[in-house]
């Protein structure tokens, strides 16, 4: 024998058809703290935020940022660094 019912009801109407804690307070809180940590990460997303971020703390001006920029273009290194390039020593 088979016996095949339909219920038709919400959500809402089933939870407490069956006896199941209403979650919705906790659903809501917990969807305000969510918001509330997406709105903090996105405040670090601000474009100056990302620069400080990315630099190294000695290149923090915009002028050593472009000075470092330059010498990997043109190939030509700050320093002593070119002293120890192996092309550069002798025998």
């Amino acid at each position: 024998m088979k016996i095949h019912v339909d219920v038709d009801c919400t959500p809402d109407e089933a939870r407490t058809l069956l006896g199941l804690p209403d979650v919705k307070p906790m659903q809501k809180a917990l969807m305000d703290e969510i918001e509330g940590r997406m709105k903090k990460a996105l405040a670090a997303m601000e474009p100056d935020a990302l620069v400080r971020m990315w630099l190294p703390a000695g290149m923090q001006s915009l002028e050593q940022w472009q000075k470092f920029i330059w010498s990997r273009m043109t190939g030509s290194q700050a320093g002593g660094e070119a002293e120890d390039r192996p092309q550069d020593r002798e025998g």
